[in-house]
């Protein structure tokens, strides 16, 4: 088994590392890709150092079997024909594939299934508040059929990649020392403050951001759901969090929520309020499964249900789903 990285120097590039040591991936090779400006650099894999290679057209995934793609959508759709082209399977963590009818898009523990249909040989990852909402929806989902979904995120600096936490912590430093502070990566001053916009704003007023929940959630879990979401930025460094209320086609008691929440894979119910115990991305970043608290019914709506979530989007959000699909192929035996 030979596994490929494109993106290995990014965030979730890195991740990716982690994960795949952590979880003992079973692999045999492993080779790294990057930009011109990556290339050379090296990093340290279970005993063992590799050098990233520039990403370049030809043959460089002639004897790959998974390839782990996130250097962003334009690199992905570049790149994925050579990437393919040998039999790779390309799992893809950037927006470029998502919302095609041939590429599927997959969460593990919602449609697993839907990764060994693959006409072009590429699985698209999904955005990471999706991802960490659909993992807590689907055991609700499988109690009554949810008609509808109010969200509001708020993501962390992470969510903008590895320079903008860095920025965060740059600005922080620099409001400290009186200094005037840098603003290159969010539209404006994250530090002390939240931002109601992430992407670019849509026709409709909502942004790109909010539309990936709308649509994604519904292409995962083949549902005609519909989902109005509100994604904002926090200054916090790593890890988000969502308020969701779902209305479904019957009433959901708070305790099968719970039930049903607290026996769901790669979730963790957290729910203690007369003990102030809650999900915080304070103690979620670094974790696999999504938190989930503050579970509660919906004063405005009788088929309603709330919850508070918070997870690692770097993990759970991002490397850890990729890896997961991954592990589902092998063990299905589904890799060329």
């Amino acid at each position: 088994m030979k596994v490929a990285i494109v993106g290995a120097s990014g965030a979730v590039g890195q991740e990716f590392l982690r994960v795949l040591a952590e979880r003992n991936f079973p692999m045999d090779d492993l080779v790294l890709f990057g930009s011109e400006r990556s290339a050379g650099t090296r990093y340290e894999f279970r005993g063992r150092e590799y050098e990233v290679q520039q990403l370049r057209h030809g043959d460089q995934f002639r004897d790959v079997d998974i390839a782990f793609t996130s250097a962003g959508a334009g690199t992905s759709k570049e790149f994925a024909e050579d990437i393919t082209r040998y039999g790779a399977v390309m799992i893809d963590n950037s927006s470029a594939f998502r919302m095609d009818d041939d590429v599927p898009l997959v969460v593990p523990e919602c449609n697993a299934e839907d990764a060994l249909n693959r006409p072009r040989g590429i699985i698209a990852n999904p955005n990471c508040t999706t991802i960490m909402m659909v993992v807590v929806l689907q055991p609700l989902e499988e109690l009554s059929h949810i008609r509808r979904i109010h969200v509001a995120s708020y993501q962390s600096a992470s969510g903008a990649g590895a320079a903008a936490m860095a920025e965060l912590q740059q600005q922080y430093s620099e409001i400290i020392a009186d200094r005037p502070v840098t603003v290159k990566k969010f539209p404006h001053q994250l530090a002390y403050n939240v931002i109601p916009q992430i992407d670019v704003f849509q026709p409709n007023g909502y942004t790109k951001e909010e539309m990936k929940m709308f649509n994604e959630t519904r292409k995962i879990m083949h549902s005609d759901v519909k989902c109005s979401a509100m994604c904002v930025r926090v200054s916090s460094l790593r890890a988000h969090s969502e308020s969701v209320w779902i209305e479904t086609e019957r009433p959901i008691s708070v305790e099968e929520a719970r039930q049903a929440i607290a026996a769901a894979p790669g979730v963790t119910l957290q729910d203690d309020p007369d003990n102030l115990v809650y999900p915080m991305p304070l103690e979620t970043a670094g974790k696999d499964d999504i938190y989930v608290g503050r579970v509660r019914k919906d004063l405005a709506d009788d088929c309603g249900l709330t919850f508070w979530l918070s997870g690692d989007q770097i993990r759970k959000g991002a490397a850890l789903n990729a890896v997961q699909i991954a592990e589902y192929l092998i063990k299905v035996g589904n890799v060329k």
